[in-house]
Parts: structure tokens; sequence; C-alpha cells
């Protein structure tokens, strides 16, 4: 009698370890689908450590941004003109010069050897002029004399002649008397017109052989006054108003015609260098506007020129000052400048993030409607300035998005809690 009851009672253990373990699976399977549809846990961010800036519409303005100096507009390398020895400094830089201002005295020996030989050659070319226009006048002198002497002869033929014309008509001179009187005039009349023309050619002569002489005496002047400024110009002077910025010899040294000797600028007239790197240099052009920040003072201007040649990844550019130069603006003082590139009337925009640059497509974190979470979503940004960049799609006005450097968090990350 009891061995029926023991089959019925495995049974229903057995019946009910089936139930338990697909009780077991269907809960397994449950906890699946509802896990599966759960979102990832949020990794934890300070929020007091993030930027966050909301998505705008409205005009943004490109520009781009770079370091530069003051320099002045006008500068002026001060050359040597002759060959000489550095005796004194008489300026240090930062003195205020005038176009007399002395700066270096130089000493040339030779140079002033050269000035005494100069003068001495000069006197001796003026020397030898003035003796030979007197002999030239001299002669003129003797010539016209002569001619005088001949023309007097020839006006009392001349009379004679008209005289005894008027006595033949009478008889009371003979026609051979006559006749010779005649030919006396006329001889007298034709030396007068010789000795005339021999004036005439006696003048030019003398002008022909006083012009050689006074070239002479010409290039003997020239020389002097050439020596007379090579010396003065051991004296260099500033020759323009403006400071003395730079003294690029030493006493004692010694210089050669052409070396730089001194820097002399015009403070007054100041323009900015910027230099921009050359990856943001392809929209710069001429004209466009400017603005440079000293620190003491924001000055407006513009574009002027454009350095062809890069150095170290920059270019330099030249920007000109349209306003009054702020106190304490010199030469070689730093500055910000930032160019204006173009307007954008009306686009989407936020404020540039770390990381992405123009015309790329980046990973930002928008924040939830409850603010207290990020999602990672995909963003296509457009073009941008020193501060904001455009943005293509992913985001919609009103977003808030992450924009300091979240590359901490790593690529596979995709949602944070703020905290």
């Amino acid at each position: 009698m009891d061995k029926p009851r023991e089959k019925s009672v495995a049974r229903n253990r057995k019946i009910r370890r089936i139930v338990y373990i697909v009780l077991a699976l269907g809960a397994v399977g449950a906890i699946s689908i509802v896990l599966a549809k759960l979102k990832p846990a949020a990794q934890a961010v300070e929020r007091s450590t993030v930027i966050i800036d909301p998505v705008k519409q409205g005009e943004m303005i490109r520009n781009v941004r770079g370091l530069g100096t003051l320099v002045p507009e006008e500068i002026v390398w001060i050359p040597a003109v002759t060959s000489g020895r550095v005796d004194k400094r008489l300026v240090q830089p930062g003195t205020t010069v005038t176009p007399d201002t002395v700066i270096f005295e130089l000493s040339n020996q030779e140079l002033q050897q050269q000035l005494q030989d100069a003068e001495l050659q000069y006197k001796s070319a003026e020397a030898e002029y003035n003796n030979r226009k007197v002999d030239l006048e001299t002669q003129l002198l003797n010539q016209r004399a002569a001619a005088a002497t001949v023309e007097s002869d020839f006006q009392q033929a001349k009379q004679e002649a008209e005289a005894n014309e008027t006595l033949s008509k009478e008889g009371l001179v003979s026609e051979l008397v006559l006749k010779r009187t005649r030919i006396r005039a006329a001889e007298l009349a034709t030396r007068n017109d010789l000795e005339k023309k021999r004036i005439v050619m006696t003048t030019e002569a003398m002008k022909t052989q006083l012009a050689v002489t006074q070239s002479t005496l010409d290039q003997r002047k020239a020389l002097v006054e050439l020596r007379r400024k090579q010396v003065a110009d051991l004296r260099v002077r500033a020759g323009m108003h403006g400071v003395l910025q730079q003294l690029a010899v030493e006493v004692g040294q010694q210089v050669t015609p052409g070396a730089n000797l001194a820097r002399v600028s015009n403070p007054n007239k100041l323009k900015a260098e910027v230099r921009i790197a050359e990856t943001q240099l392809k929209d710069i052009r001429i004209g466009l506007p400017a603005t440079i920040d000293t620190r003491n003072g924001v000055i407006p201007g513009r574009v002027i020129r454009v350095d062809p040649a890069a150095l170290n990844g920059t270019v330099a550019v030249d920007v000109a000052l349209d306003g009054e130069l702020p106190p304490g603006a010199r030469p070689d003082m730093s500055v910000d400048g930032t160019i204006e590139l173009e307007r954008l009337p009306n686009v989407m925009k936020i404020q540039r993030p770390a990381f992405g640059q123009e015309k790329s497509t980046v990973k930002l974190f928008k924040l939830d409607a409850d603010e207290q979470h990020a999602e990672a979503v995909t963003v296509q940004l457009g073009r941008q300035s020193v501060t904001e960049i455009e943005i293509i799609s992913g985001l919609k006005v009103g977003d808030k998005v992450i924009v300091s450097d979240t590359s901490q968090l790593g690529d596979n990350v995709t949602r944070i809690r703020l905290n």
C-alpha cells in the first residue's frame, strides 16, 4: 500500500522542479529584457569643471587673432658714409633726437690728409686759372689796341679819299693822287674788318681756353667739397626727428662705408605687426578692419600689408592704426590683434569648443531637459571665429552643450551625469 504513494510524491517533486526552472528562466529573460531597455550607467562629472553654452541664432563675426608688437612706420637706419673708428658715443637709446643731433664721432686720419691735399690742389688750380685769365685778357687788350690803330688809319684814309674826290672835280688834285688815296682807303677798310673778326675770334678762343682751366678748377673744388663732407660725416647725425632706438656699434670699433650705426624711429607714427597662423591666413586681405588691444586701450585699424613669407608657422600682417595711441604706447610694445574677416547675418552658433576645427564633425555632450544628464551627439561644424563657431547640423537653437574639453572621459562614454 505504501509504494504508490512514494511514486506520487516523487512525481510531484519533479513537476515542482520543472516549474521552478521554467520560472527562473522566465525571470532571467524578463530581467534581461528590462536591462536591455535601460540606458547605460552615466559617468559622473562635476558641473563646476565644465563650460556649458546654449545654441544661439544671430549674427556671427568671423575673425582671427594673433599676438604682435607696435612698430614705427618711419624707421631709419643711419649708415656710415665713410670708414673710420668710433671715438665717442654722445647719445643713448631712448633719447629724443633732431636731424642735427650728433650720435657718434668717428676719426679717420687718412681722410683728414686727403682733405688737406684737396685744398692745396684747389688753391693751385685757382692760381693757375687766374694767371691764365690775366694772360688771355692781356692778349685781347693788345689785339683791341691794334684794331683801334687800324680803324683810326682807315678813318683818316677815308676822309682823305673823300677830300681828294672833291678836289679832283675842281681840277686841284691829279687823277693819280685820287687813285692812290682810294686804294689806301680800301686797303685800310679791309684790314679794319679783319681786325674786328680777329677780336671776335680771340674772344671765343679766350672763352674756350678759360673753360678748360675752369673745368680743372671745378674738379678741384668738387673734390674739396667731397672731402669736407666726408670729414663732416665723421660726426654722425640722426637726420630726422624721433627717438634713438638702437646703437649697432661700440666705441673703438672700426666701421666701413655702408655699415649700420644706429636706428632712429618716429614714435608718433606706429603700426601693429600681428603674427597670424598660416592656417588662418587664407581669408585675410588688404583693407579688412582690425582692432589692436594694447592692454591700456583698444585702437581701430585696417590691414595694409601681408608678408609673403612665413616664419615658424606664422605670417606677419601689418595693421595701420586709425585711432589715437593710448598713454604709454611705444615701439616694441606687445599687443593683441583681431582682424575681422566677415559678418554672417543669421547663423546658428555656439561658443567655440575646446576641440574641433572649422568645417569638421565632432562629438558634443547635449544636456537633457532636466539639465542633470548630458547625451553625446554628433555635430557638424561650419565657419569659425575667435570665440564662436557655426553649427550646420546636430543641434537646434536653445540646446545646451558642453564646450569645454571632455576628451578625458574617453571615446566610449556616451552619457554623463552632472553633479
